[in-house]
């Protein structure tokens, strides 16, 4: 006969670090062979699974009651003046919401050119405790990898609940040639009654077709955003588009798929310093080490306007905003 553990409904609740969420899921968008990004439903699938095996009772009897994302968003203003993303945010809300997961903004400053997130990790904290106390979960998973919220942890574990942190450990290069690390805090992990290693588990079951982790990732199909293929480019031929942003010694041109980078030693007969956002430039487009389409032989140009071989292209082919 079941013991009464083993016949109860396990109720988990899910709580995201959207930035953090984001910033994984661009990882295996770009820069991970998977090339594609977080499936909420896949993760959710994973979850239970997971809660199962460490709960040791039926799948079927682990569900997620509360799931909530919390993440800093533009104004409306600001985000559209960057091509699609009012577009691609509601996408993405419109995701959130088939999954039945409660979305929670706050607003986002640009000061300096720098992003200014104010407040989202208290607010993901106090709401979180909040409904363990009043909804009395089983199992509470987060999704981060910030150890600021060992504090919650702890007061989680005096009300007698489990939590599960799903953590992703991994290095790449960027398109600027810099090292990005990124690493789950020990402090986090030492906490919590489940720590799961998803990139661990991701690449120990790749070879092996695992349907729970080919689940975790986006399919390629029409109801799905991916990344479009790049416009095939002859080699040598000239461009003209306008540049999208600057910064200290490298920017990107505005270009279909993802725009083109440019490094200031690419420039041609043109003063890195003298260039602004909007110029007209012409370029010619190379691919990488990775195959990536890179911008060469950058020259500012005096006519403002962008030339027939840009109208050529769709603009659905905006920079993806999901991209850091």
């Amino acid at each position: 006969m079941n013991s009464d553990n083993n016949i109860s409904l396990k109720k988990i609740g899910v709580f995201y670090d959207g930035n953090y969420f984001l910033h994984v899921s661009n990882y295996y968008n770009y820069f991970h062979p998977r090339k594609s990004r977080i499936s909420i439903s896949g993760l959710h699938e994973f979850i239970r699974n997971e809660v199962a095996t460490e709960e040791n009772i039926d799948v079927r009897l682990c569900q997620i009651v509360d799931a909530h994302y919390f993440r800093g968003r533009l104004s409306a203003q600001e985000a559209s003046q960057k091509g699609n993303m009012l577009y691609y945010d509601r996408v993405f809300d419109d995701i959130l919401m088939s999954e039945g997961v409660v979305t929670h903004y706050l607003p986002v400053r640009i000061k300096q050119e720098v992003k200014m997130e104010k407040g989202i990790d208290v607010w993901l904290a106090l709401e979180c405790f909040e409904l363990a106390f009043y909804k009395n979960f089983d199992v509470i998973v987060l999704i981060t990898s910030d150890g600021d919220y060992v504090p919650l942890i702890r007061k989680l574990n005096t009300l007698g609940m489990r939590v599960m942190v799903l953590s992703w450990d991994f290095e790449y290069m960027n398109d600027e040639g810099q090292k990005m690390i990124t690493r789950t805090s020990q402090d986090l992990l030492e906490e919590v009654s489940y720590p799961i290693s998803m990139h661990e588990i991701i690449d120990n079951r790749i070879r092996k077709n695992d349907p729970l982790i080919n689940n975790l990732f986006v399919k390629n199909d029409k109801n799905i955003i991916t990344s479009p293929t790049p416009a095939v480019v002859p080699e040598g031929e000239k461009l003209k588009s306008n540049i999208l942003s600057l910064k200290s010694g490298f920017g990107f041109i505005k270009w279909p798929n993802n725009n083109v980078f440019f490094h200031y030693t690419s420039l041609v007969d043109t003063d890195f310093n003298e260039l602004k956002e909007g110029d007209t430039v012409e370029f010619e487009i190379e691919l990488n080490k990775k195959g990536e389409q890179i911008a060469k032989n950058v020259k500012r140009i005096i006519d403002d306007s962008i030339g027939n071989r840009l109208e050529n292209y769709s603009s659905e082919f905006e920079h993806n905003p999901f991209a850091d």
